[in-house]
């Protein structure tokens, strides 16, 4: 999304409310204020489960912000944090994020029930934040996000993006990732979530990549 040239993949495998999530990101924004750039990163929810195209652009300043995503992708419903909290309390947690231009994110915790009510009935996208402001229009490149003013707009932009399919463990989620263009929702006719529960999302275009892992007792 937003030209950031990020793309990767996210996949979510579940034991009961118990998830480990793993996301791999390349192409990333490298550095914000003399740093490793940090990149927040959600499972959003409870909304139409896509992600935006250019249409979302409402006010024309060449980049889809939070607010402009959010009628597509939802509200967050969980925060894929490194450490600690991983509620929607933690969206804006940027030292507690993976950072720079390529991640490898896995952590194992237990999901709430909003999410995990998303992924059943395929509504429950992953979106990674944070693009390099020089990809931006300078409009864009000029304001503050809408979030956390103190934070220029690029560190809040969306940044890559991919709706969740999921599958009974070892089997191929049917469809390919929607990624934003055109706008379009997934059959998510027949999913459900269980012991072996496996939901995986293409991040930025990337094409549908399944591990099989075993299931946690």
């Amino acid at each position: 999304m937003n030209d950031s040239g990020t793309s990767g993949q996210a996949m979510i495998e579940l034991d009961g409310n118990e998830a480990t999530v793993t996301v791999d990101v390349t192409g990333a924004a490298e550095t914000l204020m003399e740093g490793p750039f940090p990149h927040a990163q959600h499972i959003h929810i409870a909304s139409q489960g896509v992600c935006p195209g250019p249409e979302a652009d409402t006010d024309g300043d060449g980049a889809i912000s939070v607010p402009e995503g959010h009628p597509f992708y939802g509200e967050i419903g969980t925060s894929l944090t490194t450490e600690g909290d991983t509620s929607a309390d933690s969206a804006l947690a940027v030292e507690r994020f993976p950072g720079g231009s390529a991640y490898n994110y896995e952590r194992t915790f237990e999901l709430n029930d909003a999410t995990a009510a998303s992924l059943a009935d395929g509504t429950a996208v992953v979106v990674v934040h944070g693009v390099d402001p020089t990809k931006l229009s300078a409009a864009a490149q000029e304001k503050p996000s809408e979030l956390d003013p103190s934070l220029p707009l690029a560190a809040t932009l969306p940044a890559a993006c991919g709706t969740v399919n999921v599958s009974q463990m070892g089997q191929m989620p049917e469809g390919g990732a929607d990624t934003g263009s055109p706008v379009q929702q997934q059959d998510t006719s027949g999913i459900f979530l269980g012991v072996g529960a496996l939901a995986v999302a293409a991040l930025g275009g990337g094409a549908w990549m399944v591990s099989r892992r075993s299931s946690r007792a």
